[in-house]
């Protein structure tokens, strides 16, 4: 079977430095497509730059924590904060949506808000993720379930990798890792089934999660060595600094450093050579650049 990669950006729209990034890592790297951020600062400059780059897939990186809502905050109360920002404890946020069932309709109309901000623009949308990996959430996930078909998904980010092959090249965070699979790795499990019964397409295995925010050259030439068969994603965070908002949202981050994996010469000459293809959820493929 031939192996197939999908090469993501993540928080697309969150600030100039990253769509600058973005646009760099489409022009003259191996990025496939791009998730936007319905709510990020700089939201319309990057519909600008998904226009001129037609071929970027575009997709929603779903925020219900650590961001900005599309809707009025006096519409959703109760999934806001004081500042009427989405909270920041990914933790607090998950439970609070697991159990309080009277914020679900809020939290419906701030999902479908999301989807149609980017629809309206004209851009196609076809596939979800999340900030942090919301869209795994249970609640959430129930709710995609009926929103995708409605509007057209067709491609989902299904979040689960191996641990062991991730350890094999970064012993960093071993038991944070650890936690991380296993959670993931049963939240996939639990979408699986329904994703399939929806037709949503989804890689077998998507990288990113244990190695957010350290996406280097070193480590993505490492784990293109073993990748499975069959189409994998790989998720990044690139970003072009100076940059306030992505400084002051996530300090440890090798945004630069990311985005140099994704414009590596090395990295474009060692995918010729292992005969992996570059591609998007819709299947269409890209040269190496």
């Amino acid at each position: 079977m031939l192996k197939r990669l999908i090469v993501n950006a993540d928080d697309f729209g969150l600030s100039p430095g990253v769509n600058r990034a973005v646009e760099l890592a489409w022009r003259d790297g191996i990025l496939t497509q791009a998730s936007l951020m319905s709510g990020g600062g700089a939201f319309d400059e990057a519909v600008d730059i998904a226009r001129r780059n037609p071929g970027l897939q575009i997709g929603l990186h779903l925020t219900l924590v650590q961001g900005t809502p599309v809707l009025p905050p006096e519409q959703i109360p109760g999934l806001l904060g004081a500042d009427g920002c989405f909270p920041g404890n990914p933790v607090a946020v998950g439970m609070r949506l697991f159990f309080d069932r009277a914020i679900r309709a809020q939290l419906r109309a701030e999902i479908e808000a999301q989807i149609l901000k980017i629809k309206e623009t004209g851009l196609p949308l076809s596939h979800i993720d999340g900030h942090l990996n919301i869209q795994m959430h249970p609640t959430v996930f129930e709710l995609l379930q009926e929103l995708m078909p409605l509007h057209g998904i067709t491609s989902f980010r299904i979040t689960r990798e191996r641990l062991r092959h991730n350890l094999t090249h970064d012993r960093s965070r071993v038991a944070g890792k650890a936690v991380e699979r296993l959670i993931f790795g049963a939240l996939s499990n639990h979408a699986q089934p329904d994703l399939q019964r929806l037709n949503i397409v989804c890689a077998a295995e998507v990288k990113g999660l244990l190695n957010s925010g350290r996406m280097t050259e070193a480590y993505l030439l490492a784990i293109l060595e073993h990748l499975d068969p069959g189409l994998t994603e790989i998720y990044f965070h690139p970003g072009c600094l100076p940059d306030a908002e992505i400084s002051r949202r996530m300090p440890d981050y090798r945004h630069v450093d990311e985005l140099q994996a994704l414009t590596s010469p090395q990295v474009r000459q060692r995918l010729q050579e292992l005969g992996i293809s570059l591609c998007n959820y819709r299947g269409e493929e890209k040269m190496h650049a």
